[in-house]
């Protein structure tokens, strides 16, 4: 009996957060080495968090990343993955295999997760909606000069109209981040700056980002020294410390992105912590790191 009175408890505590968010739109970016997990259980969590959220009247839109994939697809093909300060160096060959996995392999893949626990979502190719502008990375020995990495571009504008027109159906959107240069030729595009410029364009409420860490850490090596709650007025001097560092830095700079474009909060939890997204959102504590003005 004690139990399910806790179950109840755990309903109630939920209550007004579903009441808060009914009809808003949640962006979650949905990345890391969960996502290639052995277990079906670990594999569908984050699936099953998004149908709940679809459940309640809660507009998830997702976008997911596929490093890992990648990595193993460039090897099978023999190209050595390399990254300058985080970012994936892209040549001609290797974009081709980028579009190819996120697109074709891991998008339907994640379609297939939703739908197979009773959502109904629709899959994009990251062309289809992103339009981009090519990636110049500043170099950090030389300031002032920057370092060209390929077919890398930054995400400069969403096409709405489809995810507006799932969303209006109750269809979860799914999109690969990749997208349509200037050029016309396809980029690949980092997933968490990709997830917040859809945030911004939807006017979202909240912006999750999931990955393989518990959240932003003060010590790298130490996965209890998570920081629970940052305001964007300490991006500056935790860059400076080290502390927000390599792949964290788009991250938090796409935190600070869409927080001053209006998304109320900027979330980063661990995916694989079971019902992390919900665990979020609909308790008082939360996990992770939240990221506020």
């Amino acid at each position: 009996m004690q139990d399910l009175i806790a179950k109840a408890a755990t309903l109630l505590e939920a209550l007004p957060y579903i009441q808060k968010f009914s009809g808003a739109t949640f962006v979650v970016k949905y990345g890391g080495s969960f996502m290639d997990s052995p277990d079906p259980s670990v594999r569908n969590g984050v699936a099953r968090d998004i149908v709940f959220l679809e459940a309640v009247e809660i507009n998830p839109v997702v976008v997911h990343g596929g490093g890992k994939a990648i990595t193993r697809a460039m090897d099978a093909a023999g190209l050595k993955a390399s990254f300058i300060q985080g970012m994936r160096v892209t040549d001609e060959a290797a974009v081709k295999i980028v579009d190819d996995v996120l697109s074709r392999e891991i998008n339907p893949d994640v379609v297939a997760a939703i739908n197979s626990l009773g959502g109904v979502a629709r899959g994009f190719a990251g062309p289809d909606i992103f339009r981009c502008r090519k990636f110049w990375l500043d170099d950090r020995h030389q300031p002032g000069a920057k370092i060209d990495i390929g077919y890398v571009g930054e995400v400069v504008a969403v096409n709405t109209k489809p995810l507006l027109e799932c969303i209006a159906n109750g269809i979860i959107p799914v999109i690969s981040p990749t997208a349509r240069g200037e050029d016309g030729k396809i980029y690949n595009c980092n997933a968490d700056v990709a997830a917040a410029q859809t945030a911004i364009a939807l006017k979202a409420r909240r912006l999750v980002f999931m990955s393989d860490v518990p959240g932003l850490l003060s010590d790298p090596r130490n996965p209890d020294s998570v920081i629970s709650h940052l305001k964007i007025l300490a991006v500056k001097e935790l860059k400076e410390l080290g502390v927000i560092d390599k792949g964290m830095i788009p991250k938090v700079d796409s935190a600070v992105s869409a927080l001053t474009a209006g998304v109320d909060k900027v979330s980063f939890v661990d995916g694989r912590v079971p019902h992390s997204v919900l665990l979020e959102i609909f308790t008082d504590e939360g996990v992770g790191t939240e990221v506020v003005l």
